[in-house]
């Protein structure tokens, strides 16, 4: 009998350890359910709130969204290696884009420089001018010195 009740005092133990574990491996469930939903509130509030701040940054601001767009594209470009059906998808494109913008730029060249020559800064104009001005100074310094030397030489007589 002894060692019956003793079997029963161990069986009793173990069950009393196992209901322990038992709510302490329920209690961390739920605690770890409850941080889990904590979490994904706190996400999905701060997800809502950037997608905001988001468009309201576009809305603000779209030729620096579009500029960082563009920045971002031509950086992944440079690192992602094209593939022989890219290449041959995206040379003409390149070609036509690269003929657009030279041209572009041409036209925008002639047109400055007609501007300017209307205006009368044309490249021989400029010259004169800078000639002219020269000349003025030049005068103007033998002037001054003429100017200084008759001062120098009346005191001198007095």
């Amino acid at each position: 009998m002894i060692t019956e009740t003793h079997q029963d005092q161990q069986t009793e133990g173990l069950r009393e350890k196992i209901d322990h574990t038992r709510e302490t491996a329920s209690q961390a469930y739920h605690d770890a359910k409850d941080k889990a939903a904590s979490a994904l509130h706190t996400s999905k509030d701060k997800a809502g709130e950037l997608a905001h701040k988001t468009a309201r940054t576009i809305e603000t601001n779209p030729l620096g969204i579009l500029v960082g767009g563009l920045v971002v594209g031509v950086i992944a470009g440079a690192l992602i290696p094209r593939s022989a059906r890219e290449k041959e998808l995206l040379t003409p494109l390149g070609k036509k884009l690269g003929e657009t913008i030279r041209q572009a730029t041409q036209a925008a060249r002639e047109t400055g420089l007609r501007e300017l020559e209307d205006a009368g800064l044309t490249k021989d104009a400029a010259k004169d001018r800078a000639k002219s001005l020269f000349d003025d100074v030049v005068k103007a310094a033998s002037n001054a010195g003429s100017a200084a030397a008759k001062a120098a030489t009346n005191k001198t007589s007095i």
